[in-house]
């Protein structure tokens, strides 16, 4: 069965959302190949077949998946005899508290670092969308944001504390091997590897040299992207 996965794209065909990095590796941890829709933030009818509004989404033959964990969960459920992207159901629950982390905590750091090259980075008809959703979020506009994000440095290396202290110890959050935990954080670095040149890390962290390794994975496909050197 053809598999698709619908994704945020910006100008000159950045794919630069986080969600969607998640089930990028996904799929290419479970070894299903698939074919990468293309979605600008107003393409709503576009993916109006998955009865809701956000990508990603996943189109397996007739079933369609919205949401980065559903997807995950779907690929790890409907493809058990391919590479586990968990290691069973601890791993799964574990996971999920990642995927919380990332999104409620990391994720809300990072926008105060980047979000003003993410917005130069949308595809220019998704621009006043974007502001009207995004800067009552944050209570101040996009350029006041960025203005003052070297002061939020700080806190976004804080805020990465726990992963820190996991990865001095082990060369991946999963283990001895990446699977889904690590690719919910470095979907969070594509993120910014694909929207902006801000210096997220220190060399000498270790989250550093563990992002290198993930860009690595399955033939280089983060580093791949079209975007930015990390930094």
């Amino acid at each position: 069965m053809k598999v698709v996965l619908y994704e945020l794209v910006g100008k000159d065909d950045h794919r630069f959302s986080p969600y969607a990095w998640r089930s990028r590796l996904a799929l290419a941890h479970k070894g299903l190949e698939a074919t990468y829709e293309p979605c600008r933030l107003t393409d709503k009818d576009k993916i109006a077949f998955s009865q809701q509004e956000r990508v990603p989404v996943l189109k397996d033959g007739d079933t369609v998946v919205p949401d980065s964990w559903a997807i995950a969960c779907y690929l790890e459920d409907h493809y058990p005899d391919r590479p586990s992207l968990f290691g069973g159901p601890v791993g799964r629950g574990v996971a999920r508290v990642v995927n919380a982390a990332a999104d409620t905590q990391l994720i809300p750091a990072m926008a105060r670092l980047i979000l003003g090259d993410v917005f130069a980075t949308i595809d220019p008809a998704d621009r006043e969308y974007f502001r009207k959703t995004r800067e009552p979020r944050f209570g101040v506009t996009i350029e006041a944001i960025a203005a003052g994000r070297d002061s939020q440095r700080q806190p976004w290396l804080n805020a990465l504390g726990p992963f820190r202290l996991v990865l001095k110890e082990q060369p991946f959050l999963s283990g001895t091997a990446p699977a889904y935990a690590d690719y919910i954080l470095f979907g969070t670095f594509q993120w910014a590897r694909c929207t902006s040149p801000y210096p997220l890390l220190d060399r000498d962290d270790p989250i550093y040299a563990w992002r290198e390794k993930m860009l690595d994975l399955f033939g280089g496909m983060g580093r791949k992207a079209k975007g930015y050197p990390v930094g």
